[in-house]
């Protein structure tokens, strides 16, 4: 089974890498320089010894020497240090600072050189200590640096924080709307298996096409001395699980280079110039690794026809992402070695600048696989799936016509969970065919339906099953079930031996007869309409509208395609009004003597209808040959 892709190195970052060497550390710079950062230590130094000052009390205010010696005459000094005529102190109780604010305890003044007063007699008298060490005990030349230094550390290193925050692309405003500095690749796990084209199956004719890819990866050189150039861009078109993203890993594995994926939504933000910056991101690193690959997905997101009124005058942040595709792409060169793979499933919408010679010159059609092509990819997808000696993979692909390879994944996966919750050692045949019911028809309801609407219902699903079982070229008849599932309370399963590619209009008729058929059998046998047939009638309008609308099946309406193929094109802007009213005339044309058919040839084989509806009531659940049988028809008495 394929590798699951490598998470994502960043959240913000729009795209994932399998395969590239991780790229050297590169070196910070802090923002401003180194010039910044010795004026902002500066300026906190500063800062720092200015709110120090404040805390630390020094030595006290200073005093004058009166004051000194009126508070030894008041015998209010406790202790003195003296050193030459410069004297440190301290008071017995607070005294108001002279001509100041506050209190002091601890004090300086200075002794008068000419004073001739008995200082040491009146310190004696009052019993003041004189000490041999400084009253206030200052702080080292060490201490001091490192209490003034500590502040200004804590701000450089939330400095350096942010600065690298901001720096990385997560910093808030700065780090949105600047240039973020490339991640590191994203690295597969060791020991862990690429995809290739062995993971890829049901889908030759693209790898053929794909290996040219493969091959120009490989073998540059050889192409260089040809004059051969690759085609810079390789657009997958096909609908949604057809394998797109499976292909383009498959190649870059193959190649053995390595394989840049995102996705085009993830390049748009609300800021106009985020994508365009993160597309130009994304090829600076394939670059940096070329050769590579880059893959973007859906890209029909950003790559729409410009000019159609959905942006601001082209300058929208789609339309600006778009336009820094289309000049990456524009500016690669035969040498470098990168390719672009895109996938979508709307190529119909892109810009026509986009699919131009020269960007996505070569466009790779992926459709749903033939039957073998979906056995080879049920062995793919049951390779670590234990199977039962019963399961038939070719049976189980013959019954799945135009399922997608992820259909077909999902399918597998259904089984084997089924398998799980019945206790079982392996996937055993009943499991795949209960698998693809609750795919195809849906999960079955505990709905308990009154007798009488039982009895509809099983009628309403006889008469879809005999008219498919009675139509010429009709698909087979595979299942009959009244037991109710999803929204339905009945369904009747009819898929084709083999895969259809053209349709007739005969074959068209017999579906509508057959979709008819369940409304049909409740008026034969009740005479009353129920709305059970809603989604039949949603289905016979599809089919009427392309036969007189697009396929020219109607003589009125001419060889001409009258309705738009594209759903999300405004209905009716095609054709003419009076071209419309025959189309519409035509359709119901062609519904009416359908179900005047249907009613006839159930009317006709009546015995056999309620002999099929019997049997539904008795079992609930018909397969093929049972059904055949209840309606005593053989699939080898039927025209083809």
């Amino acid at each position: 089974m394929a590798n699951p892709v490598p998470p994502r190195d960043r959240t913000d970052q729009p795209w994932r890498s399998e395969g590239a060497p991780p790229p050297p550390s590169p070196k910070r710079r802090m923002p401003g320089g180194w010039g910044g950062l010795i004026l902002t230590a500066l300026v906190v130094y500063l800062i720092a010894n200015i709110v120090l000052s404040f805390f630390n009390d020094g030595d006290g205010p200073t005093i004058s020497y009166t004051e000194f010696d009126k508070q030894v005459a008041a015998g209010n000094v406790t202790k003195i240090y003296s050193k030459g005529d410069a004297i440190q102190g301290q008071l017995k109780n607070k005294q108001p600072v002279p001509d100041g604010d506050g209190d002091y305890t601890k004090f300086t003044t200075q002794r008068p050189a000419f004073a001739d007063d008995d200082l040491w007699a009146q310190l004696t008298k009052q019993n003041v200590v004189v000490t041999a060490e400084p009253v206030v005990q200052e702080r080292s030349f060490l201490a001091n640096l490192l209490i003034s230094l500590a502040p200004m550390l804590l701000l450089v290193l939330l400095w350096v924080f942010i600065a690298r925050r901001m720096s990385s692309g997560m910093g808030g405003a700065g780090g949105m709307l600047g240039r973020k500095t490339p991640p590191k690749p994203v690295e597969l796990e060791a020991g862990a298996k690429r995809t290739t084209f062995a993971d890829v199956a049901g889908i030759d004719e693209v790898e053929g096409e794909l290996n040219d890819v493969v091959d120009f990866l490989k073998n540059p050189q050889a192409y260089r001395e040809m004059g051969a150039k690759m085609p810079r861009g390789v657009l997958l078109a096909g609908p949604p699980g057809t394998g797109k993203t499976l292909l383009a890993r498959a190649v870059a594995g193959e190649a053995g280079v390595p394989f840049f994926s995102a996705s085009a939504s993830g390049f748009i933000e609300m800021i106009v110039g985020v994508g365009a910056s993160r597309v130009r991101e994304l090829f600076a690193e394939a670059r940096k690794v070329a050769p590579a690959i880059v893959f973007i997905d859906e890209i029909d997101t950003i790559g729409r026809a410009r000019g159609g009124g959905s942006g601001m005058g082209g300058h929208d942040e789609r339309e600006q992402t778009l336009n820094q595709i289309l000049t990456e792409m524009d500016g690669f060169t035969g040498s470098e070695g990168v390719i672009v793979l895109a996938a979508t499933n709307r190529a119909d919408v892109l810009d026509p600048a986009l699919t131009r010679p020269g960007r996505f010159d070569r466009i790779v059609h992926v459709n749903p696989p033939d039957r073998d092509g979906r056995e080879a990819i049920l062995r793919i997808h049951t390779r670590e799936i234990p199977l039962a000696k019963d399961v038939d993979l070719e049976h189980v692909a013959r019954t799945t016509p135009g399922m997608t390879g992820a259909e077909l994944a999902n399918l597998a996966n259904e089984a084997a969970l089924l398998a799980v919750k019945r206790d079982q050692k392996a996937v055993t045949r009943s499991d795949l065919s209960d698998a693809l019911e609750k795919v195809q028809l849906g999960a079955e309801r505990p709905l308990v339906m009154p007798a009488e609407e039982r009895r509809r219902t099983a009628y309403h699903e006889s008469g879809h099953a005999l008219l498919g079982m009675l139509q010429p070229g009709a698909d087979p008849v595979r299942k009959i079930t009244i037991v109710p599932r999803g929204r339905a309370l009945g369904v009747t399963l009819s898929t084709p031996d083999a895969d259809r590619y053209a349709y007739t209009e005969d074959y068209l008729r017999g579906r509508i007869i057959g979709a008819l058929g369940g409304m049909a059998a409740e008026q034969v046998v009740f005479g009353v309409i129920t709305t059970g047939a809603e989604s039949d009638l949603e289905q016979v309008t599809n089919i009427a509208r392309g036969m007189a609308g697009r396929w020219g099946m109607s003589e009125r309406v001419g060889r001409l395609t009258a309705i738009p193929s594209d759903a999300q094109q405004a209905y009716g802007l095609s054709a003419a009004p009076a071209t419309l009213d025959t189309v519409d005339a035509e359709m119901r044309r062609i519904v009416d003597e359908c179900y005047e058919r249907a009613l006839r040839q159930l009317r006709e084989h009546r015995d056999q209808l309620d002999a099929l509806a019997a049997a539904l009531l008795e079992n609930e659940t018909l397969e093929e040959a049972a059904a055949y049988r209840a309606a005593g028809i053989t699939r080898a008495d039927r025209e083809d």
